[in-house]
């Protein structure tokens, strides 16, 4: 019965694979970010086509994304989501209170009875106009865009033990 034990855990660990290849996203010598299969990217082609995928394999130079293979060459860009805020609800949510800072400021000058061109000061377009612009910066920073050439380069790490 051991025998049957041992001869069963060395077959089934004989196929295993213990070391995977990476990419590596480095910035003037320093790693930004490692790339390893089952982890999802967002790239532009050399052709000017943008792929988005889970990475099913990395072998022979080439990065397989969802199945269909690349040479690790023909990757221009590589787009990465921040994830340090929540960027496209927070920037709506201050281009909403720049709107709501103008809407109240009309609501209390109504209310009050004064004359239109006395509701709004110079303080608040301001101040309604910051909030609205932030929002939308705000907005447009959701994703990191890493060109790859003088500043970004992205390198091959073969850790596998199939050398072919």
């Amino acid at each position: 019965m051991r025998y049957f034990q041992i001869i069963a855990c060395v077959l089934l660990a004989f196929p295993a694979v213990g070391q995977t290849n990476v990419i590596i996203l480095e910035k003037d010598g320093a790693n930004v970010k490692t790339y390893a299969t089952g982890m999802n990217i967002t790239f532009e082609s050399i052709y000017h086509q943008w792929f988005d995928g889970t990475i099913t394999a990395i072998r022979h130079d080439s990065v397989f994304v969802n199945d269909y293979p690349f040479h690790y060459r023909e990757i221009a860009t590589i787009k990465t989501e921040r994830k340090g805020l929540n960027y496209t609800e927070d920037g709506v949510l201050l281009m909403v209170a720049g709107g709501g800072v103008l809407l109240l400021n009309a609501v209390n000058g109504a209310y009050r009875g004064d004359k239109a061109s006395t509701w709004y000061t110079s303080g608040s377009f301001i101040t309604a106009g910051a909030l609205i612009v932030g929002g939308f910066l705000l907005t447009r920073s959701r994703f990191r865009n890493y060109h790859l050439g003088k500043k970004f380069t992205l390198e091959y790490l073969a850790l596998d033990l199939d050398k072919k």
